[in-house]
């Protein structure tokens, strides 16, 4: 293991400390440089950074933070989150034709709950689709750790019966993954391809970034190969080239496929992909419970790290 995977790791172990949390919210400065990743907490946060991304043709996806909920009550709150979000993209003229969208996690909206758990989060997102349909925009459902991947594909399923518009998420670091994109790579269905940013064990997902790279680039050529829709999340500059060789090898249009990049990473090369014709979303993340989030993501390209550690320092 190389010293970006151990670093990886470390970050990954630190995304659950709640000491490293609390020393982060803490310091003087850290919440101007947390604003560069996260907008903020509130609604009209996500909203006003959907309508600044706008304004340079880009489109956003917009996640209310937060997993693992063990208590009905929060579920039922981050339901009420994204539907008061999706009426005020409506009402911004955000939403049409899915300019601005959002992205879910089943075990935020209920899935861990004891009993009824997984029913309760199928019910909590088909009726944030709903509301999403009435937006006339879509839903993305986000992919979690390995162990929740077969009950994540089943409500998707269960999902585009209804919405057959509703995206999925594949990581390229489980062994699993070039199967699902194949079952996945038909027409009309959404596939947003990442890397991975959970822990997982070496039985079921490649650990070195190297092999994860490898595994990314035979997902994308079944994606990009088949009839549905692929949306590449990378900000790797290399990842990115070759998913615009295999769109032009497939002599895919431009409106058949997207880019996806993070809030806050890389946003002068977010707009030159945008100002080429291609499509370009953004992830924007919102809410209170940024640190997991942020620290999953530097995980996912420890490089950023760097860039977090001297605003630290250079902020007063």
């Amino acid at each position: 293991m190389n010293a970006s995977d151990l670093l990886r790791n470390s970050l990954l172990q630190l995304s659950k400390s709640g000491t490293v949390r609390t020393t982060i919210e803490r310091a003087p400065v850290s919440r101007g440089v947390v604003r560069r990743f996260v907008p903020g907490e509130a609604t009209a946060d996500a909203v006003r950074a959907t309508a600044e991304l706008r304004m340079t043709n880009r489109l956003a996806t917009i996640d209310y933070l937060g997993e693992d909920t063990l208590d009905l009550t929060q579920a039922i709150h981050t339901r009420d989150a994204y539907l008061e979000l999706l009426a005020e993209l409506k009402r911004a003229d955000l939403s049409q034709l899915g300019m601005g969208e959002v992205s879910l996690k089943l075990s935020a909206l209920g899935q861990m709950l004891p009993g009824d758990g997984t029913k309760i989060a199928l019910e909590h997102a088909r009726e944030i689709c709903q509301a999403a349909d009435d937006a006339g925009t879509t839903v993305t459902l986000d992919m979690e750790d390995h162990t929740t991947t077969d009950a994540t594909l089943e409500a998707l399923r269960e999902l585009r019966q209804d919405f057959p518009w509703v995206g999925a998420v594949i990581q390229s670091y489980l062994r699993r993954s070039e199967a699902d994109c194949r079952d996945l790579a038909h027409e009309g269905s959404r596939v947003r391809l990442c890397k991975g940013a959970y822990k997982e064990p070496e039985s079921v997902a490649y650990q070195s970034s190297e092999d994860v790279d490898t595994a990314y680039v035979r997902c994308l050529k079944i994606l990009m190969a088949g009839d549905g829709y692929p949306m590449v999340a990378s900000h790797d500059p290399r990842l990115v080239e070759i998913a615009g060789a295999l769109a032009a090898h497939h002599r895919r249009d431009p409106q058949t496929y997207e880019y996806q990049m993070l809030y806050g990473i890389r946003p002068e090369e977010q707009k030159r992909i945008a100002d080429r014709g291609n499509q370009m979303r953004v992830y924007i993340p919102y809410g209170e419970e940024w640190y997991g989030y942020l620290m999953r993501r530097l995980a996912e390209r420890p490089r950023n790290l760097s860039f977090f550690l001297k605003s630290l320092i250079s902020k007063k």
